[in-house]
Order: C-alpha cells, then structure tokens, then sequence
C-alpha cells in the first residue's frame, strides 16, 4: 500500500539542491552570472532561490519597475534545466522607501522609531507597507506565475521581530476586543485588580514597554500572541497578492526557531514548511548532543504539517556570525544534509550560492567561493551530496511514521520564561524538551513534536515535558488518550496555569491531576552545586532499579492513585514519591517529580518505547552516538543510519533483509561506519 505525498513542485520531482542566489549583486558582470549556470550543473544542484533580498534592484524607484535581469535569469535557468523559488523581497526594503514613508519602520519597545537599515525593520501593520508589498508581489506574479522555471513562491524571509508603532497599538486593542469582548473580561483574565492594573477603557493598553507595563504575565503572553497573528495576517497578505496570476504554485516562508513566533500558526497558510539550519558543528569531539537538538527542529518543523518539509538554508562550510566559524570536517556536509532528509526534508539548500563580495555575509558559507572556481574542498562536497540526493528520488515524498510525540506548545514556552519562579537563574524549558526528544532519538524512535491542538489520537506515546500552561481542553484530550490506552510521560511544572497565566485552584497539576493520579504540593529551586537522588526499587514492568542524581528541581508530591516506582534520597523530603506510573483505563500516565539526568533518561524511555510497542526505525542496540532515522511508502521502508559519535562504529542490523541505496549491495547484518558516516537502507515494509 504506497502512501506517499506528491512532490512539492511536479516540475522538479526529485530532491531539491540548491541555495539562496543573488544574481542582483553581480548584474555588473555578466561573466559571474554565465559561469554561475555551469558551475550550478557541474555541483548537481537544481533549484535556486532568487531575489530575496532584491527589492531595490526591482523597483530602484517609486513606481518604476526593472524586471530585464530577472527575465534574463529565470529564461537562462529554463534552458538549463535549473528551477527556482521566486521570493517576495519584503525583508528589506529600499531606501528610497524609507525615506518618503518612514512609517514603515519599526518602532521598538521603547517607542523610538528605527532609522532605515538593517533587515525586518517594517511595520506589518503599516497601510503603505502592505500597499506597496502587495503591488510588487502582484507584478512579479503577473510576469512569472507561469514561467516554467518557477516551482514556487518563497514568502519574504525569516519573519520575526515586533513593532510598536501607533497603527500596532491600534491593532493590538481591536485584537484585545475581539478576544476578550469586553473590559471586564480581560481585566479578569489578566488578574488586573493586582498593583491597581484594572482598565477602564480599550485606550489605556499599550504594548508591554521597558518604561511602562511589563510585568503582568497574561498581558505580555497576549502581546506574544498578536504578534504571531500580526505576522501571519501580513503573511496571508503576501500570499494572496501572488495567488491571482498563479494559484498552482506553492507558497513557503523560510523559518529559523525565533522564540518571538508561534510557527503553528503559519501551517494553515502555507503549502510546503520550510526552515534554516546553522548548528555550530564541531563544538564538541562528540557531535551528538548537537545532531539531537537539531533533529527536534526537523522533527518540529516536520510536524507543522505531517508531510515532507524543505530544508531551505545551511550552510555548506560555516558561518561567519556564529562565535566561531568552524569549518565542517570531511563527511560532516553529507551526514548533516542527509540528516535533514532522514527527518522528512525534500530539499537540500544553502545560504549561500556565491559569496557576496561586500557587506556582513561576505565571508559567510558558499557552494562558490571567491576564488570563483570548482576547484574547492566545499565544491566538491556539494558536487558529491548532489550525485547521493539524485540517486534518492524514490525517498521524495514518503512519511515518516511517528508513533510518539512531544508535546511542545509555544505559548508554554513563553509563560515558563514569564513565570518568575521557581528557578530564576534558569528553568531549563527548551533544554529539558531536548533531552528527552534526545533519548528517543539515541533508540532511534521516531518521534512528532506537536501542539496542544493536534490530534493526539494517532499515537501510542506523548511526553510532556513542563506543560506549565495547560488548558483544560488539554487537560481532558491527554485523559481520554491515556483512558483508550495510550502511554503519557509528565514532568514536574504541569498543570500549574491556564491560557490566561492563571494558576490552576484545587491543587496541581490542576487539569492533569486525574490523568496523572498525584498532588503536587511544593516545588523547590536548587542551586546548580545542589544534589538528590531518586532511588528505584524495580519489581515494576520497568525494571529499572539503582539510584540516579535529580538537580534544580525537585517537586514535593504526594501519590494519590498513582504507584510508586521512585522515591527520593536525601533531604527533609527523603523517601516521597519522585516518580509514579498511574493506570487509567487501558493507558497509563508516568510522572517525574524531578529532572533527572541522561542516564535515567534513556534507560527509562527505552523501557517505555518498549512497554507503548512504539516503532524503531531499527529493532536493534545503537551504539552511542548512532542514530537511525525512518522515512517510509508503506511498502518500502528508508532507514538513514547515522553516526555523530565522532569515532568509527559497528552498527548491528535487526535480521532483515537490506539494500544500501546508494551502491544497491546489500548490506548484511551489520553496517561500518567511519566517523561522519551515513548509510541510506531499504528494506521491505512487510
């Protein structure tokens, strides 16, 4: 039974090579811009995104509009057999721009409008910015809807960053309105009455200000929320504009894990996800810890959408805004490149094609150096991924079969910043995500991060990590999956708030209390030189047992239906549960009291892998620092093993029957990896 999703663009079904392209930058040279198409044949790569950054260049004046070296380009690209995702240059504008409308820039927080420079300094609320954003968009679609270079549509760039201005006050307060109806509400809603903060009119709220209001926590996670919204309507904006001369092609806007921003947001208005992807490489001898927490964003952004995204910049060298540029060791590019198809990537892309001769990117990251030529070490890095991704159509397309997921909700992640308390020299939020998306990871568990509002009820195994901001909605969701047999983890610093920041009354983990079976009744802050320890007894289906450190936070609980599986060691608290497993319907739902380090956690989850009867992409031991990962069309099966250890590895197979996709040998019952290898597998999905 093949299922598999069509390829992003019909005009390119294959995987997708290529890089952000500024051929704007060089139109005083055409020799650049011819060699620039041989050079892009030779390296294997077929797609180019053009003109991000070239609103100047297409309309150089008010009004006056240059469309000749883009035509030139985009025809150059058509005989050549090269595509391109044809931007929306909104993420900076021209100068003259600025100067005659310097409403469009931003106003910061502290209510002092920018001068015009850098780039995302607009207004998205400003009436001129959205006039003129959407005449250019119009024009360009008008002229190249139907080219038949052009795959698709690559909205503005990186979005991200707020304003102040009076047009984003006003919009504020219409959106405070609409949300809350009346003053009374919010007023309730944001617990006003404390430090006499009650409105008594829509005109008193302004934004949150460094000067002014900052300290009213529902206040500032609305702010977060309109801007997300004020941002995807400019978006949507973007979108439409284009969307008459070409309807066909699909629209993505390039992401980059801004906090400011809640990415699920954009999902519905986009066709295709796409995100940027700078790890600092080599910060370590072990890559792994590194290759885990860049494999959460791919499962992330991966998971906006449940199909196959774009990996639309990395770098195929280094940076040069990083702390340290280092240079990426032999293998590292194919391993990282390969490392964002394994997750669900069609597409792999680079920041940048050449490098710009001037200005801050001058020396960051390119196919094309400024020696100008293909005789580099990254050129022929480039050149050898581009012959392994040809040889890789059949991947384009297919899913991955996640049967856990991580629940990891952006205004969470907001309020735990907000919450002061109770570790303010750091909680840790993302940080604790991280590690247990890393101990899947290491058992090679395929795993989707989703939001609160997702469907839940396609997995067998959530984890929860500090779900401090739990709706009730979510509260009874995670009950009913558990109740019809699903496998929840939860932590410590749940079901502490509602939507609004409000605490929960009647006990914590106020919506998760049921669900969970335990009161969690204190919780404490350590200090980073503090120390307890949580003490297994084992006998449980488990069957972990011995003693592991817990750190930073330790939750005073006490078990209500739950069992007991842990207690701790130390303190005025020792021997009150720190871990529990509570059996509700046909599920069951394991809480930790505690953070508790690497160690526990991978023993512990690959004993609730086991338990949930999750999939693994290899039914097998993974030596430390080797990863597999699963990408699937329900008839064959891919496998990318992976190894970031940072030394040679003997990976054992799981007794079926492989195919190495790159040679077509087979692959035996065990696989050589040096350093830095990858191995792409294909086996039968019976």
């Amino acid at each position: 039974m093949n299922k598999r999703f069509p390829p992003i663009s019909p005009k390119l079904p294959v995987m997708m090579h290529g890089a952000d392209y500024n051929p704007d930058q060089w139109q005083h040279d055409p020799k650049v811009l011819e060699e620039d198409i041989r050079l892009m044949k030779l390296a294997g790569c077929n797609v180019m995104s053009v003109g991000i950054f070239a609103w100047a260049a297409l309309e150089p004046e008010e009004g006056v509009f240059a469309f000749e070296w883009l035509d030139r380009l985009l025809d150059s690209f058509a005989k050549n057999g090269i595509y391109a995702w044809l931007a929306t240059p909104s993420g900076a504008r021209p100068a003259w721009m600025s100067a005659k409308y310097p409403e469009v820039l931003r106003v910061e927080a502290n209510r002092v409008r920018n001068l015009h420079g850098m780039r995302h300094n607009h207004c998205y609320s400003s009436p001129v910015y959205r006039e003129k954003t959407a005449i250019l968009n119009a024009k360009l679609a008008e002229r190249y809807a139907n080219h038949p270079a052009v795959v698709g549509w690559h909205i503005s760039n990186e979005f991200g960053g707020d304003c102040h201005c009076d047009y984003c006050q006003a919009e504020f307060r219409k959106w405070l309105q609409a949300k809350y109806v009346t003053l009374d509400a919010l007023n309730s809603a944001w617990w006003a009455a404390f430090w006499a903060h009650t409105y008594t009119d829509w005109a008193q709220i302004e934004s949150p200000a460094p000067h002014g209001e900052s300290m009213v926590h529902a206040h500032n996670l609305d702010w977060r929320r309109f801007v997300t919204d004020r941002t995807v309507d400019f978006c949507r904006h973007e979108i439409e504009a284009v969307r008459g001369a070409g309807p066909e092609l699909p629209a993505t806007t390039n992401m980059h894990m801004i906090e400011g921003l809640d990415y699920r947001r954009f999902a519905d208005i986009l066709d295709v996800v796409s995100w940027d992807s700078y790890p600092t490489w080599h910060e370590a001898e072990d890559d792994s810890q590194l290759a885990a927490y860049v494999s959460f964003y791919h499962d992330l952004f991966r998971s906006l959408k449940k199909k196959p995204f774009l990996l639309m910049e990395s770098t195929p060298s280094l940076t040069n805004w990083q702390s340290v540029s280092k240079l990426k060791r032999p293998g590292m590019h194919k391993l990282s490149s390969l490392q964002a198809v394994a997750h669900g990537s069609d597409s792999v892309q680079y920041f940048q094609w050449r490098k710009s001769r001037g200005s801050s990117e001058k020396f960051h990251g390119a196919v094309v150096d400024h020696v100008g030529h293909e005789h580099t070490r990254v050129f022929a890095d480039v050149a050898e991924l581009g012959r392994t991704l040809a040889g890789l159509t059949e991947v384009v397309g297919t899913p991955t079969p996640a049967e856990t997921a991580i629940l990891f909700d952006w205004d969470n992640r907001w309020a735990v910043k907000d919450a002061q308390g109770p570790r303010n020299m750091g909680l840790g939020y993302e940080r604790t995500v991280y590690a247990h998306h890393r101990a899947l990871w290491e058992h090679g568990v395929p795993t989707d991060v989703i939001g609160s509002e997702d469907d839940f009820s396609g997995y067998k195994l959530i984890v929860a990590p500090m779900l401090y901001l739990c709706r009730e909605e979510t509260g009874r969701k995670l009950e009913r999956f558990v109740e019809a047999g699903g496998t929840l983890v939860s932590t410590y610093w749940s079901g502490v708030v509602d939507e609004n920041d409000l605490c929960h009354l009647g006990g914590f983990p106020g919506p998760l209390r049921r669900t969970l079976g335990i009161w969690a009744e204190e919780i404490e802050g350590l200090y980073d030189h503090d120390r307890n320890g949580v003490r297994l007894a084992g006998g449980d289906e488990l069957g972990l047992e011995g003693t592991y450190e817990a750190h930073e936070l330790c939750e005073l609980i006490h078990a209500e239906s739950a069992e007991v599986l842990g207690v701790y060691t130390d303190d005025f608290y020792a021997g009150r549960p720190a871990l529990t497993r509570n059996r509700l319907g046909r599920g069951q739902a394991y809480y930790m009291a505690t953070r508790l380090k690497d160690d526990f956690l991978g023993a512990f989850y690959r004993k609730v892998a086991g338990t949930a009867g999750v999939r693994r992409a290899l039914e097998a031991d993974l030596p430390v620092g080797v990863t597999a990962q699963i990408r699937t069309d329900g008839d064959s099966d891919y496998v990318f093993v992976m190894n970031f250890s940072g030394e040679a590895r003997s990976v054992p197979l799981d007794g079926r029957p492989y195919v190495d996709l790159e040679s077509s040998e087979a692959a035996g019952d065990r696989i050589e990896l040096p350093a830095g290898g990858v191995r792409v597998l294909k086996r039968s999905s019976k």
